[in-house]
């Protein structure tokens, strides 16, 4: 990025400092902060909770065994957004938007596999982000998966979160043993023909080129269909740190960047959360930031496709400068 558009400079004594991502219109240096608008929906996510059978030491969403800040969403509210998605794209003329479920741990919740079916048996293609580790390995939850690939194939596809080629990296992020629970999990979807991907990240220090090849090796030692070079297949996520120093971005930065606007996750995708005490789900930007309340775009999808503002280190690091899309 431009220097000049991001370095902060002095600030004379008698201007007020303004704080980085602190007004949803303007930067830190006065300019024009950039925003997203919504062009279409091709993403609907359901977040099924933010109980997790494991607490990572970075989860993009913070979510834990005991954090159920975001609690299961059931299938009758899921379904009134499907719903609502399908009367969108009818409208606009667009194809039926893929649903995604994420967490969370998606099959900790009960209704997964309902919600699964629901969107299966109306047309859509169905996305579930999952460690692959115990919830999943559950008889009962084997079993559901089974009969829904027997009768939808691979409209329903498993990407599986593994962190790094290796165990060792892997494990210093999810835990001890976690790899080896994961690599079950993997073998028995692949040994099953689902249609799966696999996310990792960019944390290891690795060029993206060896990371990659690492991946390869292991897809194929261990004989599993999937091609590490293929972006689709292997999807690699950068750190998303809180701490970090970013650069906010500006309407200027799209040209800088070379970046479009519509490209960005905000642009095509929603996601609905359920909050602890609330009524009802309520609508969200993005899948990365269910806590902001700025991101907030109400309780109805029709009333959540507006005009995004990247007021947030998350939208720079992950999704401008990253390249990065949760449907990727």
């Amino acid at each position: 990025m431009a220097k000049a558009q991001h370095n902060d400079s002095l600030t004379p004594m008698n201007q007020t400092v303004i704080e980085k991502f602190s007004d949803p219109d303007i930067t830190a240096r006065g300019e024009v902060r950039a925003s997203v608008t919504f062009a279409r929906l091709e993403t609907l996510w359901i977040n099924t909770g933010t109980l997790c059978n494991i607490e990572c030491a970075h989860c993009y969403i913070h979510s834990s065994p005991t954090d159920d800040r975001l609690v299961y969403i059931s299938a009758a509210e899921a379904a009134r957004y499907m719903a609502d998605a399908r009367d969108i794209a009818a409208r606009e003329g667009t194809p039926l938007p893929e649903i995604g479920f994420t967490g969370g741990e998606p099959f900790m919740n009960p209704d997964t596999l309902l919600m699964l079916e629901e969107a299966l048996s109306h047309g859509h293609s169905a996305l579930v982000l999952t460690n692959a580790m115990q919830p999943m390995q559950r008889p009962r939850i084997q079993e559901g998966l089974l009969a829904l690939r027997k009768k939808y194939g691979n409209a329903l596809k498993l990407r599986v979160s593994l962190d790094h080629h290796t165990e060792a990296l892997h494990d210093r992020e999810r835990g001890a043993g976690s790899f080896v629970k994961t690599m079950e999990g993997l073998r028995w979807l692949a040994s099953h023909g689902f249609a799966l991907a696999v996310a990792g990240r960019t944390t290891s220090g690795e060029t993206e080129e060896d990371e990659r090849r690492g991946y390869a090796d292991l897809f194929a030692r261990e004989a599993l269909p999937l091609d590490a070079f293929n972006p689709s297949s292997l999807v690699l996520f950068p750190e998303m740190d809180e701490a970090a120093e970013v650069p906010e971005i500006t309407t200027a930065c799209w040209g800088i960047l070379h970046v479009d606007p519509a490209r960005m996750m905000c642009a095509t995708s929603r996601m609905v959360v359920k909050r602890k005490g609330a009524s009802s789900p309520v609508v969200i930007a993005c899948t990365l930031l269910p806590d902001d309340p700025q991101f907030e775009m109400g309780v109805t999808l029709e009333e959540s496709l507006g005009t995004v503002k990247l007021n947030h280190r998350h939208c720079a690091k992950f999704c401008v400068l990253g390249g990065a899309s949760c449907s990727a």
